[in-house]
């Protein structure tokens, strides 16, 4: 086996193609466990059997329906799968969820798996043969076999061993996530998740988080195939979670390590596969169900180069889900219509975009990081950031011939000079700080960061809050202690009579020195507080953010910024004041074009 970690492999055909009997005969489960399934003789919900292969392999199978009716609950199963066992049966042929199922799995990245010609004790297999052939190529195994008889089960034994051996861990990647897709209670032990585990190890005693949501957890108990183990890396795996109910962890959610920092988004960047036979283009803000692991979302898929895609064609969008899931990049979804069909397919390429559209440029920038062009990427990225610049590892910059300055920020070359030397014009004998960064004509974060820079260099020197040419001194004492007091404060500043006590100054004094101050752009007004200017803006940086998603109330945005009712309150009328933000009701909107600052 080449790859690390236990292997899944799923099933896939159409109903009544013998999966769930073919599963019986090779592994002695019958997977079939609900009364329904029993009674109406189809697969309805998963199915999962240890399957021991030759060698002392052995694999999790992963039986789904084949009914078009619970196609999307042949979506959730394939969803973590690495290879796949393809049922065919002798007396039907292909039929159309077995294309339908094999578009699936192409969709999802798994390409290698054999194929089983099943009931071929009822007729001769070979014109079904034929047609499989037309469907899946000259590359996976095809045996024929019966599971009345047991005809062909040794020889498929062989070709799934062979196919082990050859196949890796498709989501072997990356931090571990598990998607689930059942959920019950134990008495004695609580709530009990089962699915397949993307990415690293989850261990007895770590702590997890149920995304979407903010349920927090323990992990009790590791179980794979009813042994219990202290870790787990892949394959099928049950959870016994302290500290969330059943209801907590629902099929569809996500269980992560709350020490991988996942930040959950509704933004996916994506390439998009739409199918040929997807009944027509794809149309920008089209409506789509999207199937990322076990997880069913509804989303906006708005393209990012066209205003349709044609059938049969690639390209780059943004989907804009109706509920946050932990994406990362390389991940494979299936997109399915309001009609119930699989239309297409994507892969995550930026799972933590902006929120742009066509017209953004985005398209060639996704394009570069599927090509893995490095250069090129960066390059891109330095010139669409401007003089917004961008923070990049220091060796890249270097590569390109960018102007690397304090903080790891990034500039194109011949914008880095002509700020400087609007900088060198305008400082004469001395200026405020905030003069200093206007003067620069970059973003206040970057001109400091410039400003840094020349002062490292020896090329100038700062005295306070005052920017002065070399061995220059600077004056006026008490506007500088004032700054620096707020600066010091952050976003919890000292009110009027605090800071008189502070700095020795009345508030009678104290009033034109922040005037002084706010018109160098130093600070900024707020209520009857006063706010250092770049704890404010990177308040409100870090309020667009949570806004982006929905209204919030002041006690959300209170628990954001880490501050009492007081100042939460300021800088909340500093965010209407400032247009980013209106006041409905108790909660703060996001102003239309506010989000992007």
């Amino acid at each position: 086996m080449t790859g690390a970690g236990p292997l899944v492999i799923g099933t896939a055909g159409h109903v009544d193609h013998g999966k769930t009997a073919l599963v019986l005969a090779l592994t002695g489960h019958d997977t079939d466990r609900l009364p329904e399934e029993k009674a109406r003789g189809i697969s309805i919900a998963l199915g999962f059997a240890p399957l021991e292969l030759d060698a002392g392999r052995a694999v999790s199978l992963v039986d789904v329906p084949g009914h078009e009716r619970f196609v999307r609950h042949m979506v959730a199963g394939a969803s973590g799968v690495d290879g796949y066992l393809l049922c065919v049966a002798a007396d039907d042929g292909v039929m159309p969820q077995t294309v339908e199922h094999m578009a699936v799995l192409r969709l999802l990245g798994v390409s290698d798996g054999v194929v089983a010609v099943t009931k071929s004790d009822l007729i001769e297999p070979e014109l079904a043969i034929d047609e499989v052939r037309e469907l899946v190529g000259d590359g996976p195994e095809v045996v024929s076999v019966s599971s009345v008889t047991g005809q062909g089960l040794g020889e498929l034994r062989a070709a799934l061993t062979r196919l082990v051996g050859r196949l890796e861990r498709r989501t072997a990647a990356g931090r571990p996530r598990l998607f689930v897709d059942r959920v019950f209670s134990v008495a004695g032990a609580g709530t009990v998740v089962t699915g397949t585990v993307w990415g690293g190890a989850i261990a007895v005693g770590d702590r997890v988080q149920i995304v979407p949501g903010t349920k927090l957890a323990r992990v009790r108990g590791v179980e794979t195939h009813d042994v219990a183990v202290q870790t787990t890396a892949g394959g099928r795996v049950a959870l016994n979670l302290v500290g969330v109910e059943r209801e907590d962890a629902p099929r569809g959610s996500c269980v992560v390590r709350v020490d991988d920092a996942w930040h959950p988004t509704t933004l996916l960047d994506v390439a998009v596969e739409w199918l040929p036979d997807a009944g027509g283009p794809l149309r920008s803000r089209r409506r789509l169900q999207a199937f990322l692991g076990t997880a069913e979302v509804g989303a906006t898929c708005v393209l990012l180069d066209a205003d349709e895609l044609a059938a049969g064609v690639r390209g780059y969008a943004q989907l804009r889900l109706d509920h946050v899931v932990p994406a990362a990049a390389g991940d494979h979804l299936v997109l399915r219509s309001a009609e119930r069909r699989t239309v297409g397919g994507a892969r995550v390429i930026d799972p933590a975009p902006a929120r742009h559209g066509k017209g953004s440029g985005v398209g060639r920038r996704l394009a570069l990081i599927e090509a893995g062009d490095d250069d090129a990427l960066a390059v891109l990225d330095i010139a669409r950031a401007g003089r917004r610049g961008v923070r990049m590892d220091a060796d890249r910059a270097r590569r390109v011939g960018a102007a690397l300055l304090e903080g790891e920020w990034v500039v194109a070359s011949d914008l880095c000079d002509a700020a400087g030397q609007a900088l060198a014009g305008a400082i004469g004998t001395g200026i405020s700080a905030a003069d200093a960064r206007r003067a620069t004509g970059l973003d206040p974060e970057v001109a400091e960061a410039l400003i840094a820079t020349l002062e490292r260099d020896g090329r100038l020197r700062r005295d306070g809050t005052r920017v002065l040419p070399p061995g220059r001194v600077a004056t006026d004492p008490a506007t500088d202690t004032v700054a620096r007091i707020l600066a010091d404060a952050g976003l919890r500043p000292p009110g009027m009579v605090e800071l008189s006590e502070l700095t020795g100054q009345s508030p009678e004094r104290l009033t034109p020195l922040l005037i002084e101050l706010r018109t160098t752009g130093m600070v900024v007004a707020a209520g009857d507080l006063w706010f250092d200017a770049r704890a404010a803006a990177g308040a409100v940086d870090a309020a667009r953010g949570l806004l982006a998603e929905g209204p919030r109330g002041i006690g959300e945005l209170r628990d954001l910024w880490g501050v009492g009712r007081r100042h939460a309150l300021a800088l909340a009328a500093h965010l209407d004041a400032s247009g980013v933000t209106r006041r409905v009701g108790d909660n703060r909107v996001l102003r239309r074009g506010a989000g992007t600052g």
